[in-house]
């Protein structure tokens, strides 16, 4: 795992604790084993983005305090600058960058999200979380598996899905593929 994804982890357990919830209640409210809950928080394993949109929607806390450490404080508009957003690799394969983690009291999380090939034969890691999200593709191909339904989105494609349903994403021809994801 990643400094990073350690510092989520810590951020995780430091909100919990004060919030006077147990691994336990947590990990059954986010519909996770004990165990596996233990190691998101410890860092052992890593953590789907929508286990961590789902505890900043548990605790009442922006996911921008959850990825970066930082409260959003700008609430009539936030600019990122290309290449500027609060990065996260989940992954060796994924890439997130926050295009919105400063502004205050968001309806949508959005993100830039590279990924990149997968091993021939591998098989897409699956997430799913409350809600709903729209992906648009801007280079690339990318299988979309939404609840069992396999799509193919190339450059110019968009998806809006009920992001409560398992999917997953993995880049195609052997070529990197990058994507705006909106998780409402």
């Amino acid at each position: 795992m990643t400094d990073q994804i350690r510092q989520v982890a810590t951020r995780i357990k430091e909100i919990r604790e004060i919030s006077e919830v147990s691994p336990e209640t947590l990990a059954l409210k986010l519909g996770l084993s004990t165990d596996l809950y233990l190691k998101y928080e410890s860092g052992e394993a890593d953590i789907p983005v929508g286990i961590i949109f789902r505890i900043s929607e548990m605790f009442n806390v922006d996911m921008s305090v959850l990825l970066g450490g930082d409260a959003p404080r700008l609430q009539i508009f936030s600019i990122v600058r290309k290449g500027k957003g609060l990065k996260l690799e989940r992954r060796q394969q994924y890439r997130y960058e926050s295009l919105a983690g400063h502004f205050i009291n968001k309806k949508a999380e959005v993100f830039m999200v590279t990924i990149d090939p997968k091993p021939e034969g591998s098989l897409p890691e699956f997430s799913s979380h409350p809600g709903q999200e729209f992906n648009y593709v801007l280079e690339g191909s990318m299988l979309t598996v939404i609840g069992g339904h396999e799509i193919v989105l190339n450059a110019g494609d968009a998806v809006y899905f009920d992001s409560g349903y398992n999917h997953a994403m993995k880049a195609l021809n052997n070529e990197q593929v990058r994507f705006l994801a909106m998780v409402l």
